[in-house]
């Protein structure tokens, strides 16, 4: 194990307990800004604590408008002897799935070793996940029918047995109704795909593939769980509009490339998620009187070890760094409950 894995393993797991922690506050109250904003703010406070020079590859971005957790950006404390790693964010996967409280939502932190995290500008791309049982043996390129119908010989499943997991979105519609035609079992998902593609590799997964049209970054995510779970994720750029497609072509980028887990991840990557709301792979967020218990998953993809981690936090005791309008602040999470 390298220094900064035995360093930083179980401060990853802090930061993504304090911003499922934060945000779960906002459950139900249809404020999607404000889940989010809680989130970026508690992870970017706890994030200058660990002992990394971290830069941000995967973040907020420009989608959202951050001025936290933004592509570029250094975190952590940048002490001389510390790691430089890249860093992977998104403080909330599902933030409508966290305002309306629906299931799903999940805090998510990768750190790997520097220039292992590529970056790929594109918001959107064509998404296929798999278990251990099925990795290498499915083609995003080839036809859902193809792919089902190799999926099921190789499951030893009848095509009715299988269960597809994907987003519910205008844009699926033939994609539903094929595997429909299929006799197939289908999921649909409003929000939160990182914990929908890492679902098909769990010991006892309840869904068996994961495909679709979603987050670029998100797949970048859940590629760092995959590895360690020993599945599989196969991701193609889909730009939407004509801009998008000449901004790939001119930074030289191959809209018909094919991005696998290994050019997604590095070998040597951390991953490390807390859930806020109940989901297919963690608890969400409780509270007991004075207490919180959140449920969080941490693994590492150069020894594929997994571990999951039940934390009771004591409210009476907790503090919260935040980092708000350039400074940071350490406030009692009840303070911000009223």
């Amino acid at each position: 194990m390298s220094p900064f894995e035995r360093e930083i393993t179980l401060e990853l797991v802090r930061v993504t307990e304090a911003a499922a922690l934060m945000s779960s506050l906002h459950l139900g109250r249809g404020d999607k800004e404000g889940v989010d904003r809680a989130a970026v703010d508690t992870m970017r406070g706890m994030l200058d604590y660990i002992d990394v020079k971290g830069t941000v590859i995967i973040g907020e971005g420009e989608k959202d408008n951050a001025p936290m957790l933004y592509i570029g950006e250094k975190v952590g404390n940048w002490e001389m002897d510390a790691p430089e790693l890249d860093m992977a964010v998104d403080p909330v996967d599902g933030t409508r799935l966290v305002a309306y409280g629906l299931p799903n939502a999940i805090s998510v932190i990768v750190a790997s070793e520097k220039g292992s995290i590529p970056y790929i500008p594109t918001f959107y791309s064509l998404k296929l996940a798999v278990g251990p049982e099925l990795a290498g043996k499915l083609d995003i390129n080839a036809p859902i029918r193809e792919n089902l119908r190799v999926a099921a010989a190789a499951l030893g499943m009848d095509l009715s047995e299988l269960t597809v997991i994907l987003l519910n979105r205008e844009r699926h519609r033939d994609m539903i109704e094929e595997i429909r035609s299929l006799g197939s079992r289908i999921k649909l998902i409003s929000d939160g795909d990182i914990a929908a593609a890492i679902a098909t590799s769990l010991p006892d997964p309840s869904v068996n593939i994961y495909i679709g049209i979603g987050g670029t970054p998100e797949g970048i995510l859940a590629a760092a769980a995959l590895k360690s779970l020993g599945g599989e994720i196969q991701m193609k750029p889909w730009p939407t509009s004509d801009e998008e497609k000449e901004n790939l072509i001119s930074g030289g980028y191959d809209t018909e490339k094919v991005y696998t887990t290994d050019d997604l991840i590095g070998k040597n990557a951390i991953f490390a998620a807390t859930g806020i709301t109940n989901g297919e792979i963690l608890r969400g967020v409780r509270f007991q009187k004075r207490r919180a218990i959140t449920d969080s998953i941490v693994m590492r993809s150069a020894t594929r070890t997994v571990r999951r981690i039940t934390a009771y936090h004591d409210l009476d005791h907790k503090t919260i760094p935040l980092k708000s309008s350039g400074e940071m602040q350490f406030i009692r999470i009840q303070a911000v409950r009223t």
